[in-house]
């Protein structure tokens, strides 16, 4: 029987070089000198700071543009609230989302149900979901539909078996 998953992914290597092209573009760009602009990256997160929240949130904007280039979704990000640091500078986590979690995992099984197509049903596994059909034009629909749904996590398609 024809099935596929979804899953949530994020490349860290596309992360890790977004956060190298953002850091680099923020020590040579004029409105950002004398304003130690950094961003620092580690598996989970990322954590942002600068003098000024001001330049935190142009950070994270410039951090923004350099993701989409990279093709990285931006529901990936969880950006936490801005923090006053010591010497009167600012900081921000910002948190790595990867994986389907159960309420998602269950609202993609509501998704795929609600659907109409009889012969699809899903199931959650771990992080990711498997949805299983007769046809593979339903699977087909399937995934257009869910790449069109509006969900808290970026989505992609893997194990196709027809």
């Amino acid at each position: 029987m024809p099935s596929f998953d979804v899953v949530s992914e994020i490349d860290l290597q596309e992360v890790r070089n977004a956060v190298d092209q953002a850091n680099r573009e923020a020590t040579t760009r004029f409105d950002f000198k004398g304003t130690d602009a950094i961003i620092e990256f580690s598996e989970k997160e990322l954590a942002l700071s600068a003098t000024t929240e001001d330049r935190l949130r142009a950070l994270y904007q410039l951090l923004q543009e350099k993701l989409i280039k990279r093709s990285v979704s931006l529901k990936a990000l969880d950006a936490g609230k801005i923090e006053e640091a010591s010497h009167n500078s600012a900081r921000q986590k910002v948190a790595l989302k990867a994986g389907i979690s159960p309420d998602v995992g269950k609202q993609i099984n509501k998704f795929v149900k609600d659907m109409g197509v009889k012969s699809l049903s899903s199931s959650v596994q771990g992080e990711h979901v498997r949805v299983t059909g007769k046809q593979r034009d339903d699977l087909q629909r399937a995934m257009a539909a869910l790449k069109e749904a509006d969900l808290a996590v970026p989505l992609q398609f893997t194990n196709f078996r027809d």
